[in-house]
């Protein structure tokens, strides 16, 4: 018995393997709840940003420090993903997963009852820092909770759900704000927290209990913190003023010494050994595709074409309608035919799609547009549970939170590199040509996937069929 299945045992968790579910307790309903709570974390990325001007007026703070209402969740939802990663492999997921999304809710109620800045800042922080451990739970969640037959469709329903829920989170924003008011905006994921905290209680099986992080593990969690914060800092102010890019060298040195060190080298040793690099390069890819031409396509409408906030904004929205029509078919090809050949035709679709809209004349009418982002929308959608079943499926044993912090935070730098990358494409075209320009760019980040996809992975020999590139066998 190897130490981590030992190590498993001596904690009780069930399952602790990927694909331990049998063939009769297939349990869906924990699958549902990964998706749900995958949204609800993604929508709140984005769904703060239009109340920003009502919170900067409601608490009497300045523009800038209301921004830091956004900041406060993000960072360390994208800090904290690969020492929680390395954290969550020692413990038990149902204990961490009732105490991750209990405090995803309290800081929620915490933050819509905020008298001062402060208060608010303090309780998104805390409500980012258990966002990160649902971001590396959730495909955790998905893939122990079916058969690995089944584990296509099953990481098809967070791996579709999370992208739409930070899209889809300023519309949703701007809904509740002009109905209810800006605090309002922090209450409304309470209810699926709830629902998400009495089905996790109920079906699903104890397992082991949370455990303190020993010193160790605090001194990497305070460099892989630190390096990631800073990173993220410069991306996202680089688009005010490209010196920022320059403080992204300030990470290198904690970044370098993690990696180097005992926190840092079992994270890189398992990507090697699993053969995930190539996979993750992609997602990153993806990623910075996805997150370029939303922000270009936006900002390109209103402001270059006189199109209305209302029109752009329903124009957008052919994206994701495009991502959730194809998400669950995703999964169902990928458990039929394999999650490779499904994630490569995915991620090509994406990429025409994200080619045509270099092209759509000389005039940008809305559906037009409309059309290419449905194209490209249903190759996301394509490819998103296919990509995540192929990492999560070659994740070793008692690694897979590792894993998943791995992927999560791959998507979430993309997700951050893709406006910052297309704001510097833009700015030195200049505005005649920019958002041509900067669209070029998303879909060259697209179609760099592709081939990232397409390339088998170099992992170990013995890993099981339906794991790595070719179909699985039927379920019994």
């Amino acid at each position: 018995m190897t130490d981590d299945a030992s190590g498993a045992e001596r904690r009780g968790d069930v399952p602790e393997r990927p694909g331990d579910a049998s063939g009769a307790h297939d349990r869906w309903l924990l699958v549902s709840v990964a998706g749900v709570l995958s949204f609800v974390a993604m929508l709140d990325m984005n769904i703060v940003n239009v109340a920003l001007a009502d919170i900067s007026e409601g608490l009497g703070v300045s523009a800038a420090a209301a921004q830091w209402v956004v900041l406060g969740y993000q960072l360390p939802v994208v800090a904290l993903l690969l020492p929680v990663g390395r954290w969550l492999d020692d413990m038990g997921v149902r204990p961490a997963l009732l105490a991750a999304t209990a405090g995803f809710g309290l800081c929620g109620a915490l933050a819509a009852a905020s008298p001062w800045a402060f208060w608010l800042i303090a309780a998104r922080i805390g409500q980012g820092a258990c966002g990160a451990v649902l971001f590396v739970l959730m495909p955790v969640l998905a893939v122990r909770s079916v058969r690995p037959e089944l584990r296509g469709r099953a990481m098809s329903v967070p791996a579709t759900l999370g992208p739409l829920g930070a899209v889809i989170g300023p519309a949703v924003g701007g809904l509740v704000l002009d109905h209810l008011g800006w605090r309002w905006i922090f209450l409304v994921k309470i209810p699926l927290c709830a629902v998400a905290l009495a089905v996790v209680r109920r079906a699903m099986p104890r397992s082991g209990r949370l455990s303190r992080p020993d010193r160790r593990s605090l001194a990497d969690t305070a460099l892989v913190a630190t390096g990631v914060t800073i990173l993220l800092l410069s991306l996202t102010l680089v688009s005010d003023a490209p010196a920022w890019l320059t403080l992204a060298l300030v990470a290198v040195p904690p970044l370098w010494w993690w990696l180097r060190g005992p926190g840092g080298r079992p994270v890189t040793d398992v990507l090697r050994a699993a053969g995930l690099l190539r996979v993750h390069g992609a997602v990153l890819a993806l990623a910075v595709g996805f997150a370029a031409m939303h922000y270009v396509v936006a900002l390109h409408l209103q402001h270059d074409e006189d199109v209305s906030a209302t029109t752009t904004g329903l124009t957008v929205l052919a994206f994701p309608l495009g991502m959730g029509l194809a998400g669950p078919l995703g999964g169902r090809l990928a458990d039929r035919y394999g999650a490779r050949p499904v994630a490569v035709a995915g991620a090509a679709l994406t990429a025409t799609g994200l080619l045509l809209l270099v092209l759509p004349g000389d005039g940008w009418s809305p559906p037009d547009v409309a059309w290419r982002l449905v194209l490209a929308g249903l190759g996301m959608g394509l490819t998103g549970g296919p990509t995540q079943a192929l990492v999560m499926g070659a994740a070793p044993p008692g690694r897979t939170a590792t894993v998943g912090s791995t992927v999560q935070l791959a998507r979430s730098l993309g997700f951050t590199l893709g406006p910052a990358l297309a704001t510097a494409a833009w700015r030195l075209t200049g505005p005649d040509g920019g958002a041509r320009t900067a669209l070029a760019l998303a879909a060259t980040a697209a179609c760099l996937a592709v081939p990232l996809l397409a390339l088998p992975a170099r992992g170990p020999a013995n890993l099981p069929a339906n794991v790595t590139d070719t179909a699985p066998a039927a379920p019994r």
